[in-house]
């Protein structure tokens, strides 16, 4: 494939990112005006969800800044933060919904999740050296061609972002049908309020789907890179 188009490419996946990254703002900030007939806050639909599946030790924190929500395996804490954990609104209990998703899929050990948490320590290592091994692969391929091994243990590297990105798709989709499912299930939101929240989630997911377009144009440029230094 030829370098300048895979550039195009990256340039288009890093406008497909900062779009989605708009879209899910503008989706939130429109759909937390949307009140739940109901009244629940995000906390209280998470912890519906919760209990609902039993998952009674899992606790529920309140965490500053904005939409930093997550659940955490290690403590089984789910965090909601400021615009989710006390906030009555459809947009707040989708959020809300998803992070407790992730804490059932955690808890009836979902195989996606399980993947992806098992290579989080080797990813790590693997982004902090990627972009180094491969400069200092291509560099040192000028005195002996044998170093060009380097850079692509560094696209190698990069590639276990691009794995780690792609598990995660599978996690978050389907964080957001059980979150979507239990909220239609337990009656928390009327059918249009439920609407409203399945628009956040949406948005959400594509931030996902965003972000492993523009790794994989990445990976197919540093990859480009590297060969073409070994013909040179």
């Amino acid at each position: 494939m030829d370098y300048y188009i895979v550039t195009l490419l990256a340039v288009a996946a890093l406008l497909f990112t900062l779009w989605a990254e708009i879209a899910v703002n503008g989706a939130f900030r429109r759909y937390s005006k949307v009140r739940p007939a109901s009244g629940m806050t995000g906390m209280d639909a998470a912890r519906r969800i919760l209990d609902a599946n039993g998952l009674y030790h899992v606790q529920i924190e309140h965490i500053p800044g904005n939409l930093t929500d997550h659940f955490d395996p290690r403590t089984n804490v789910i965090r909601l933060s400021d615009q989710v954990y006390g906030v009555s609104s459809a947009a707040a209990i989708g959020v809300a919904a998803h992070e407790a998703g992730h804490a059932v899929q955690h808890a009836q050990n979902y195989v996606p999740l399980k993947i992806r948490n098992a290579i989080i320590p080797i990813t790590n290592i693997g982004s902090r050296l990627a972009i180094p091994l491969l400069l200092i692969g291509v560099l040192l391929s000028v005195f002996s061609p044998v170093f060009i091994f380097l850079a692509y243990i560094g696209v190698a590297g990069f590639g276990l972002v691009m794995l780690f990105q792609l598990v995660t798709l599978p996690t978050e989709f389907n964080a957001s049908r059980r979150a979507l499912a239990a909220i239609s299930d337990s009656g928390m939101l009327t059918r249009d309020e439920l609407g409203a929240s399945r628009k956040v989630l949406r948005a959400a997911a594509m931030t996902y789907v965003a972000a492993l377009a523009y790794t994989i144009t990445q990976f197919l440029r540093l990859l480009l890179i590297v060969s073409r230094s070994r013909r040179d």
